[in-house]
């Protein structure tokens, strides 16, 4: 589990709730606008493992992941949202998530979560 990420999502069926505070005040500003994209960092609470991610509208993409409509994670559900980024185009947020995911690294992931909760 990462430390100090709460055990609660900011989303739910409906959409954001406001559990987490960061997560929410954070994703909540960047959502004002449809030229955004997101890539996005989900934790298992079945077995504590990522899934990295890229998506342009966050509410649809998390409700299908909590809902069982993704491949991946549909076993490892319940997820959290723990970590996001904005990007204004999709070929950046593709090279981010790419990057992420070929260092191959929990540490990495868990470093990336903690800083950005920190606000660096």
């Amino acid at each position: 589990m990462v430390e100090g990420a709460r055990l609660e999502s900011v989303y739910s069926r409906k959409g954001i709730k406001s559990s987490n505070l960061l997560l929410s005040a954070k994703l909540n500003a960047r959502k004002s606008s449809k030229d955004h994209f997101y890539v996005y960092v989900l934790q298992s609470l079945k077995d504590f493992s990522f899934y990295v991610g890229q998506c342009d509208d966050p509410d649809i993409r998390m409700s299908k992941h909590f809902d069982g409509m993704s491949k991946y994670t549909s076993s490892k559900r319940p997820l959290r949202l723990v970590y996001f980024e904005v990007f204004h185009s999709r070929k950046e947020a593709l090279i981010r998530e790419n990057k992420i995911k070929k260092m191959k690294s929990r540490k990495y992931i868990i470093e990336l979560i903690a800083k950005w909760l920190q606000g660096d």
